[in-house]
């Protein structure tokens, strides 16, 4: 069992100021010994370590965490992909054995077709050579870029992270529905299972609220492209770590869960965690 999407900081209340007062519980450290006994009693074997920070330091950081800590089976970091310099990064950067690829975090970008830029084109073009993967963070309105972006880059390894954040507290589906389906039309992407209980309201949502989003990423992708993600620790402010994984055991079979939750994002990180 694989948990394909955690994060780890060393609270900065000036770097991390997204992690505002309405998110008290996340101001403070949390680091793989934090999240380990929640993997244990889950029966989770590993995790993927994903930014939170747009820095080359916060890269290293994790790279740091994830030699440490066995558990912390690959780091997706962060590299200014719009950088003249970008392939010469690149080259420095896979040297690193446990860096599976990189994010930015597009849905802070208040240009709504940041990723066709030409800039930022020339950065994802360079990923594919070292076989980095990519991580996209976007919300619903900028799915239409999306669409346009995946289309560019047929062979790159793409992963949309949350579902890309469908507004499940105000119940609309359809427009980020058709967007969906036809961004799964491009087999070279992912989505993860991940980050639904912070788009639901976080003190009184239920396991009904999910499903129509569920039901429509798993007919779109099917099973062999979903993987489950906890967003710890930010999954806290819904409730525990037991309640994501809770839901995706509720929702999938026991013979899709070994794939959600384990098998598809090992082959899409290109790891044997399962052997």
């Amino acid at each position: 069992m694989l948990d394909t999407h955690v994060h780890f900081w060393q609270f900065d209340p000036i770097r991390d100021a997204w992690i505002d007062d309405s998110m008290k519980a996340l101001q403070r450290d949390f680091l793989p010994p934090d999240l380990l006994p929640e993997l244990t009693a889950n029966g989770i074997s590993g995790c993927i370590a994903v930014q939170a920070d747009q820095s080359e330091a916060e890269t290293h950081f994790l790279l740091q965490l994830a030699e440490n800590h066995d558990f912390v089976k690959k780091v997706v970091g962060w590299v200014d992909l719009r950088s003249p310099d970008v392939e010469q990064r690149l080259d420095y950067f896979s040297q690193f054995e446990k860096l599976a690829g990189f994010r930015h975090i597009v849905q802070g970008e208040a240009d709504v077709n940041f990723l066709l830029r030409k800039d930022f084109c020339h950065g994802i073009a360079a990923l594919e050579k070292h076989g980095f993967t990519y991580d996209i963070l976007v919300f619903p309105h900028q799915l239409g870029a999306v669409l346009e972006f995946i289309k560019l880059f047929p062979r790159q390894k793409f992963v949309l992270d949350h579902l890309a954040k469908p507004y499940i507290k105000d119940g609309y589906l359809d427009g980020w529905a058709a967007l969906m389906r036809e961004i799964a039309k491009h087999e070279n992407v992912y989505c993860k299972v991940s980050g639904m209980v912070t788009e639901a309201d976080w003190r009184s949502w239920k396991y009904e609220d999910f499903v129509p989003y569920l039901d429509l990423v798993t007919e779109a992708f099917g099973t062999q492209r979903l993987m489950f993600g906890s967003d710890w620790p930010v999954c806290l402010l819904g409730g525990g770590y037991v309640d994501v994984v809770g839901m995706v055991r509720r929702y999938f079979s026991e013979i899709e869960v070994a794939a959600v939750m384990g098998e598809n994002g090992a082959k899409y990180y290109s790891q044997d965690f399962l052997s």
